[in-house]
Order: C-alpha cells, then structure tokens, then sequence
C-alpha cells in the first residue's frame, strides 16, 4: 500500500470477501470518527483550519465541512436503498461544493455537530439491519453501476480515517 500526503492510509479497496468482524469494524470506524475528528481538531488554530494538507489540496476546513457534506449524503443514499429498489442517486461535485462560500468559510464546529448527528443516526440504522439488509444497493449514474449498502459501509470506514489522517497531517500527530 503506497501512502501519500493525498492518500495518507492509501487508496480504498473493496474486500468482497470481507467477514463479519471486519464489517462490524468498519461499522464502528464510523461510530468513532466524530470524536476523534472532534479530538484532533481540538488544538488547531485558525491559521491550521486554513492550511491544507498538501499543496492543491484542501484545507482543513473545507474538509471537515467536505465530510459532512459527504457524509449526509451517503446515509440518504442508504435510506433510499433499503426503501426503494435500487434507486438511481444524484451525484454532486463535491470539488465544486468545496469551493462554496460555506465550505470555505463556516466554523468547523458547525459540521461537527453535522457529523456527530449524522454518525449517531447512521449506526443506529446500521446495527438494526439485518445481514441481507446490506445487499440492497443504489445506482450511481456516474459510475454508471449498483453499489451495495455493504460496499458504502467500507468505502465509508475507510473515507474517515481517510480524511482524519488529512487532519492529522496538518496537525502533526501523523507523519509520512
């Protein structure tokens, strides 16, 4: 696995194989991920909130408010899976939405508490599913593909460690 300031955990691949305690650990991943993101962001100053992790990346804020973003979007397209039959989902461009005055701007403290919200709610639904729940899927017309609740669940785990070791570059509580 190759690690990079963009991809400090490197890039995600899906285990089809995957067993249960692994999907129970990536159910938990995103249990944790508020309070450690809460935790690392904590200490950081205004001048580090604006800093990103490498050059033509994000800052630090734009991607705690990208994870809310992100993240609310993925629990909708989970309800959706698991009312409807694989419902077609409107992607967005989340570059574009990066860019926003919001994304730029905004006090993290405002998409913590997205998150925090967010995350309780999501692992809330995932714990009541069932096993069979998680083979429901949605289509994603840019990838022009069904993509299982299952698959979202690691992808998922995997964004938010993926994004807090962006924080944890600016930091310093991680080095490559």
């Amino acid at each position: 696995m190759e690690r990079t300031k963009q991809y400090p955990i490197g890039k995600f691949i899906f285990n089809k194989d995957y067993n249960e305690a692994e999907f129970l650990a990536w159910i938990q991943q995103i249990e944790d991920f508020p309070s450690l993101l809460i935790q690392e962001v904590q200490g950081l100053t205004a001048e580090q909130l604006d800093t990103p992790n490498r050059e033509g990346g994000w800052t630090v804020r734009q991607v705690i408010h990208h994870c809310a973003d992100s993240h609310m979007n993925s629990f909708c397209r989970f309800k959706l899976a698991l009312t409807e039959d694989n419902p077609t989902v409107k992607p967005y461009h989340e570059d574009l939405w990066a860019e926003l005055p919001d994304g730029k701007t905004a006090p993290v403290e405002d998409s913590l508490a997205i998150i925090q919200a967010v995350h309780k709610r999501w692992v809330l639904l995932m714990r009541s599913m069932r096993s069979e729940d998680f083979q429901k899927t949605f289509f994603h017309p840019e990838r022009k593909q069904s993509i299982g609740l299952d698959f979202n669940v690691g992808l998922y785990a995997w964004h938010s460690s993926h994004h807090l070791s962006h924080v944890k570059l600016v930091s310093g509580s991680l080095q490559l």
